[in-house]
């Protein structure tokens, strides 16, 4: 019984190492031409397929420079939306992913549904998420992994914010600094996902663009950014 309880306390404090940090990005998956193409311009989503993923690496860079050339990426990415879309396209969407994670040193980790996702981030060690950024289509209530790629202008796959208290806080470091990149998140999600957690999760009160990574920046927010 002592030598269970040394080595629970021993693993407790390993995930609390300075070392043992992770840095999280979610990569949720673009919407098929074929459904977008029957909309008007105006309401028309992911034209250019990596949207997401070059959100994702100008980010990954952002945070070497911040916490350290060796600094832990963990790249969450929604693997059916690049399946399909590399198929529409083509192209080999999610080898090209996976050869950007092994570029940049980040552990890569496909999920396929919302409950998914929550067992694979769940599965971090505890107090280890240092940083959380989510890049992908959102609403107010919640991430769509899915939008627009199985149906026309809708979702299949999401993280609805009643799905929130699911998620363990103890993931998180207690100072962690969480942003979701989607448009709406701020205007109820965040505010949620504070009480779910204990951590803030940084929101748009408003749509994003995300037609500025061309430049080399990180999605904008037409409207604000919340807590």
């Amino acid at each position: 019984m002592i030598g269970t309880v040394r080595v629970l306390l021993l693993a407790s404090l390993l995930a609390m190492l300075p070392g043992h940090a992770d840095h999280v990005i979610v990569a949720g998956g673009p919407a098929l031409r074929k459904w977008e193409n029957n909309r008007v311009p105006a309401d028309q989503h992911d034209r250019w397929w990596a949207n997401f993923v070059r959100a994702s690496t100008l980010r990954m860079a952002e945070i070497r420079r911040a916490y350290g050339p060796n600094a832990p990426l963990v790249w969450f990415v929604y693997q059916p939306g690049y399946r399909t879309r590399g198929g529409e396209d083509g192209q080999a969407y999610t080898t090209w992913i996976t050869e950007l994670a092994a570029k940049r040193r980040a552990t890569l980790i496909w999920f396929s549904s919302g409950n998914g996702f929550i067992q694979s981030l769940n599965a971090r060690p505890r107090g280890s998420i240092q940083t959380f950024d989510f890049f992908g289509h959102s609403n107010r209530h919640a991430f769509m992994f899915d939008y627009g790629n199985d149906i026309m202008a809708a979702s299949t796959a999401w993280l609805h914010e009643r799905d929130l208290p699911r998620i363990k806080g103890s993931i998180f470091d207690r100072n962690a600094y969480c942003k979701s990149w989607g448009c709406h998140t701020g205007e109820s999600m965040s505010q949620v996902w504070k009480k779910s957690t204990g951590v803030a999760l940084e929101g748009a009160r408003g749509p994003t663009d995300y037609t500025v990574i061309s430049t080399g920046r990180l999605p904008v927010v037409k409207g604000s950014w919340a807590r």
